[in-house]
């Protein structure tokens, strides 16, 4: 069962970043605005800040300047979830620390910092407008990521539809995993959407991810049998061990031929970029012994997923 999370409130979202001059996830040079909460657990996820519904202080020791240079962060916490390391460095007790921001507002070497920021759909679109040139001349636009943007839908579906009065090329990345009316919503506000589809096997599933897949894929159905003319791009992150096998994409390729077909399939390579912000958060990383797939594992799952390519939908 899934939950309205506690987070926004339609008129107001939470983000952790905005991205400009991107040239991935969509037409053209994209501004991406990354939203906070996501309901997967994804054990290769390069943004675990993403994951929380609510702001998380974030602690790079290196970036400590040290208590003989510096000492404001001490003094400022309530709660003494603070202290130093023998070196002098700043080090945070996650069991007593709630978040609340006070240190990271008086560190001048930006070492603690809090992912995540309360605004408005004109906050938003302040900062987006300020490329519209690159948009006009590239075909570029806007990109909603996350974390997962459909558990903030009502502040997405508000931030799309502005977007778009304005002339702007929207896209959204989704997991798929959120209430129907939550994607049916937002979809007739994106020009483009791309769709997770990680794997066909409800257990290997829930073992990468921390939930089952049979809500993804009935929505993807329900997707592309409402909204047909809409541009939906699948893609699956590859991860050694879990979904890099012949069989998996071959799968998935079945299931994106029954369900109705897709703009496009693409294979994204397992990489592991996110892990210092694992450190950042006091948190170990899941899959610190896995390496990147090699470029021949990858162009052979590729070969299987182009022969969807050769007969994927016109929309």
């Amino acid at each position: 069962m899934i939950t309205e999370p506690a987070i926004g409130d339609g008129a107001r979202g939470w983000i952790f970043n905005i991205q400009k001059f991107s040239l991935h996830d969509g037409a053209g040079i994209r501004t991406l605005v990354f939203l906070k909460g996501c309901p997967l657990a994804c054990v290769w996820c390069s943004n675990p800040e993403s994951q929380a519904y609510r702001p998380e202080l974030l602690c790079a020791c290196d970036r400590c300047i040290g208590a003989h240079e510096c000492d404001r962060c001490i003094p400022v916490c309530k709660v003494g979830a603070i202290s130093r390391t023998d070196d002098g460095k700043a080090v945070v007790d996650r069991g007593r620390c709630d978040d609340c921001g006070d240190c990271a507002r008086v560190c001048p070497s930006k070492a603690l910092e809090v992912s995540g920021t309360s605004v408005s759909v004109d906050d938003v679109l302040r900062t987006v407008e300020q490329d519209s040139a690159f948009y006009v001349r590239s075909g570029g636009g806007l990109t909603v990521s996350g974390g997962e943007p459909l558990a903030q839908h009502r502040f997405v579906e508000q931030l799309l539809a502005a977007a778009q009065r304005r002339g702007i090329d929207t896209a959204v990345e989704t997991s798929g995993f959120c209430k129907w009316e939550a994607l049916q919503s937002v979809a007739p506000h994106a020009d483009q959407i791309f769709y997770d589809i990680k794997c066909m096997d409800p257990e290997k599933h829930r073992i990468g991810t921390g939930v089952s897949n049979e809500v993804i894929l009935e929505n993807f159905q329900k997707l592309r049998k409402e909204f047909p003319a809409t541009a939906v791009v699948v893609r699956t992150p590859i991860v050694p061990g879990l979904n890099d096998s012949r069989a998996d994409i071959e799968a998935i390729v079945k299931f994106l031929d029954d369900a109705g077909g897709a703009a496009g399939y693409e294979l994204l390579a397992y990489h592991g970029f996110g892990e210092p912000k694992y450190r950042m958060l006091g948190r170990s990383y899941p899959l610190g012994h896995v390496e990147t797939p090699s470029e021949e594992s990858m162009a052979i799952l590729r070969n299987v997923a182009a022969a969807f390519g050769s007969r994927k939908s016109s929309c």
